[in-house]
């Protein structure tokens, strides 16, 4: 084969072994991990700004916190598939009710949305 032949066939073979990589998102190349969002509400249904959303991992005991900003969002990263979480939402002396992320569920990004009483 000529030089050209030889230099076509790389490129093609490079190319081919890097398009899986280029069109995987990034987000969920962890397969190990995954994330929690939702939103927390006030008791007339508008979003809780400034309230504190807890993430207790019930396996490590670790507690993660979030203050919500406008909108009431909120968003956890990095979590563990093989772990199940506590989450909950307060702001000045109200709180919501816990709800739990459990290890059996498969989403990579679970939404759990929190309502203060």
């Amino acid at each position: 084969m000529s030089f050209l032949r030889h230099f076509a066939l790389i490129a093609v073979l490079a190319g081919m072994a890097t398009a899986p990589l280029a069109s995987q998102d990034k987000r969920n190349f962890d397969t190990g991990t995954r994330s929690l969002k939702g939103t927390v509400t006030d008791r007339d249904n508008k979003p809780a700004s400034g309230a504190v959303v807890l993430l207790k991992d019930n396996k490590t005991l670790q507690v993660r916190s979030f203050v919500v900003q406008e909108g009431g969002a909120y968003h956890f990263y990095g979590l563990s598939t093989n772990d199940e979480y506590e989450v909950r939402a307060q702001l000045k002396g109200s709180s919501s009710g816990s709800k739990t992320l459990s290890a059996f569920d498969s989403r990579k990004e679970a939404t759990i949305d929190l309502k203060l009483k």
